[in-house]
């Protein structure tokens, strides 16, 4: 699933002006923030930048930035972030637990299908709670595993603990992480490589997973041609 979840994401060059995150908060104010939080964890716009966006808020809010625009407190920013990170995924879940094993059977759905439901099933029951908390710093992922844990049937009660921790470490770290690093020159001056770091060490934990599962697949296909050579 992550494969071709991964090749579904346009290049980050390529991506339009609208996706930046400097140029969500400037365009259309901390409340946007607030809106593409939600939407990213819970109503399946993968597309949207996360962590990034949760970073340049940070930055945007310290007064020592040459970046600052955002006059609301630190606190304040990190406890709205956190609650539409947690109601988001708890949509995400809510349309994982209605509609999730019909979205997953649908014969032309690119993503959503009942081998990923079934290996998703799998990585639940291997990981336990830990996969929803870990979901939250990979793009991606972050979408997919509401989705995917409300579809498997997994206890709402474990959810909801996960949910929360994992929405509050996410979005109040990330964004305060953001905050405290806004007033260092060598962060203001190199903001854009700093993003693009960021997007880089999100998005690796997906690439590994591709490259293991290419592995496999390729260890899984010389097994099967030693077994046709000895038959």
């Amino acid at each position: 699933m992550l494969a071709t979840l991964m090749a579904a994401l346009p290049p980050l060059a390529l991506m339009p002006e609208w996706l930046d995150p400097e140029y969500i908060v400037r365009r259309f104010g901390f409340l946007a923030v607030l809106a593409v939080v939600f939407a990213e964890c819970g109503l399946l716009a993968f597309f949207l930048p996360g962590d990034s966006l949760l970073f340049t808020t940070g930055v945007m809010a310290n007064p020592d930035s040459p970046i600052y625009l955002i006059e609301q407190p630190i606190w304040l920013l990190c406890l709205t972030i956190s609650i539409a990170a947690v109601l988001g995924d708890q949509v995400g879940f809510l349309i994982g637990r209605k509609a999730g094993p019909a979205l997953f059977s649908r014969p032309d759905s690119r993503f959503l299908k009942q081998d990923h439901l079934a290996r998703a099933e799998r990585f639940f029951e291997r990981y336990g709670g830990r996969t929803i908390f870990l979901a939250r710093f990979v793009p991606v992922v972050r979408t997919a595993a509401p989705l995917v844990a409300g579809a498997s049937g997994w206890n709402y009660t474990d959810f909801l603990r996960w949910n929360v921790f994992g929405g509050i470490v996410w979005g109040a770290g990330v964004t305060a992480l953001g905050y405290a690093l806004g007033g260092v020159d060598f962060i203001n001056n190199n903001i854009e490589a700093i993003l693009l770091l960021i997007v880089a060490v999100s998005v690796l934990p997906i690439v590994v997973e591709v490259l293991m599962a290419r592995r496999r697949e390729a260890r899984a296909a010389r097994e099967r041609g030693v077994v046709t050579a000895d038959d």
